[in-house]
């Protein structure tokens, strides 16, 4: 059990946390959600003892193990991959280096043989001569092929390396198990093993995460960081997404009622209160509304941007033509003979288990990559816009925001360029900061607001939910649903996939599959799954 007693963390003048007062039960999965910088990652540090409060205390039942996801992804480059997931249960691997560092010695005493008899005992109660094994069996289920459990983290691929840092918190079943953005870099077939592991998984989960449909299907709780409190609420992310908002109409209502009442008083006071017969009447009814208080609303701190994509030349029929496409990268094969037609009104996802061949093809169509051999053509009415992955060269300048934006947009008025950024959350001083200065997400939000005042006909995302809160990725899903023009996209939000795609292209170098179905029937169809099996 995790409780914490009158919390408070700052950080300069930026107060995070303030009395807070909050206990994780066994046995639950939490869902950490609040808007960027509410301090859902300082949370998770908190409890793992990586940041000291300013003040109170976090208590935790003693001899309970906790189990971090680690975000630096070089930490362990000069250790084996089997050695790294071992250390995620820290005492184990500690014991069993220690007995080995013993055997090793070439003096070997009557002591040292009493003190690996003693740690021979703690790490079979450890179960430490399976470790190898399930450590074994966590990185095949998260993809990692058995050649590379003896390679160095050093070797590995990013990718890689975040299945390896997933299986490290995943060993060696933890009491408590923290989880910073699990998903990220994930494929959709591992998001979903994970999903089906913590499901079964029987002790504390903390997680946070951007990933609607994920914390939909994991989360027993909902831990909600608003106004510098936690406040937890039973259920997953749409039963409180719904809940809160369904309650705030309420409270809204009741408002707008007590708002009337008032106004009724007021002008009956105004009346009134200057003729003798009735200044007794007055006077009684001025009693109310000195008594009367509209109810204590405290509008949510989250805020969602203003997302809305229009373009200005209509799009004709044809959009696009891809002919046996080949692309290689460092000598490995990515995308073979591939063709595609895109026609108006189509909103098709890209997915693959190699992260790289949607943003390869995305870069081809784009002009960014040369293919080895095929062509591409543009329809002649199509204008595309492009959101790529890796945004950084963009904001690579010390220019206001203004000016940033100005750059791509026909219309140069400060007041319309303004108006762009401030539906992007970017208001009042906000809009005159550096565009070098930027956070992830902000340069994310910079990056649709280009592709807004651009006005194109086709729009193309790269996992565009990375580094964007809920509140953004709701909106920007809830855009693309209203766009009548073409999108395409790739992500790893099962969500997002399924309520913006009306087609469906899985891309392997063995070839491909397209299909016109909606994302959870293209996942279930029966003659599907065997030709995505043919792609593996």
């Amino acid at each position: 059990m995790i409780t914490t007693d009158k919390l408070t963390i700052r950080f300069g003048s930026q107060t995070l946390f303030e009395n807070v007062s909050v206990k994780f039960s066994p046995g639950n999965c939490y869902g950490v959600i609040g808007a960027n910088g509410a301090g859902k990652s300082t949370l998770l540090k908190i409890i793992s003892g990586d940041i000291e409060p300013t003040s109170g205390e976090v208590h935790i039942t003693k001899g309970e193990r906790i189990a971090v996801l680690k975000q630096n992804h070089f930490e362990f480059d000069e250790f084996q991959v089997i050695d790294t997931v071992i250390m995620g249960h820290k005492h184990l691997y500690d014991v069993m280096k220690e007995k080995e560092a013993l055997y090793a010695k070439s003096d070997f005493t009557d002591e040292d043989g009493l003190k690996v008899s003693e740690l021979e005992t703690e790490f079979a109660e450890m179960d430490g001569w399976q470790a190898e094994s399930m450590a074994a069996s966590l990185l095949s289920d998260l993809g990692i092929e058995d050649e590379k459990h003896y390679s160095l983290m050093k070797d590995l691929t990013g990718s890689e390396k975040v299945r390896v840092l997933l299986a490290q918190a995943l060993f060696g079943n933890p009491d408590i198990l923290l989880l910073d953005e699990p998903t990220n870099h994930l494929d959709i077939t591992t998001i979903k093993w994970l999903e089906e592991f913590l499901i079964n998984f029987q002790n504390t989960v903390i997680v946070v995460s951007h990933d609607r449909s994920f914390l939909d299907n994991v989360c027993t709780h909902i831990a909600d960081i608003d106004y510098k409190n936690i406040q937890l609420y039973t259920g997953n992310y749409t039963f409180w997404s719904e809940a809160s908002r369904l309650i705030q109409k309420q409270k809204e209502e009741l408002n707008r009622k007590t708002e009337e009442k008032m106004e009724e008083l007021k002008k009956f006071i105004a009346r009134f209160s200057a003729n003798a017969s009735k200044a007794a009447q007055a006077t009684s009814r001025k009693n109310i509304l000195d008594k009367l208080s509209l109810e204590e609303i405290k509008p949510s701190s989250r805020k969602y941007p203003a997302i809305r994509f229009n373009y200005v030349k209509i799009p004709g029929k044809d959009i696009l033509h891809v002919e046996k496409l080949n692309k290689k990268l460092n000598g490995e094969l990515l995308i073979k003979n591939f063709s595609l037609d895109v026609s108006r009104g189509e909103k098709i996802a890209f997915l693959s288990p190699d992260p790289l061949i949607p943003t390869t093809f995305f870069k081809i169509i784009t002009g960014e990559e040369i293919p080895d051999s095929g062509q591409y053509n543009w329809g002649v009415t199509a204008t595309y816009s492009y959101f790529p992955q890796d945004n950084n060269k963009f904001f690579e300048t010390n220019i206001s925001l203004i000016d940033w934006l100005r750059q791509y947009s026909a219309e140069q008025h400060i007041s319309y360029i303004r108006g762009y950024l401030g539906r992007m959350l970017f208001s009042g001083e906000e809009s005159e900061k550096s565009a070098n200065v930027l956070s992830g997400g902000e340069k994310v939000r910079c990056m649709i607001a280009k592709m807004m005042v651009s006005e194109t006909n086709v729009l193309i995302f790269d996992e565009p939910t990375n580094h964007l809160d809920l509140e953004s990725i709701t909106s920007l899903n809830n855009a693309l649903i209203d766009f009548d023009g073409v999108v395409l996209f790739t992500s790893q939000d099962h969500k997002f996939i399924q309520t913006v795609a009306n087609r469906i292209i899985e891309i392997t170098p063995k070839g491909w599959v397209d299909s016109r179905y909606k994302y959870d029937e293209y996942l279930i169809h029966p003659e599907l799954k065997k030709k995505r099996a043919l792609l593996y």
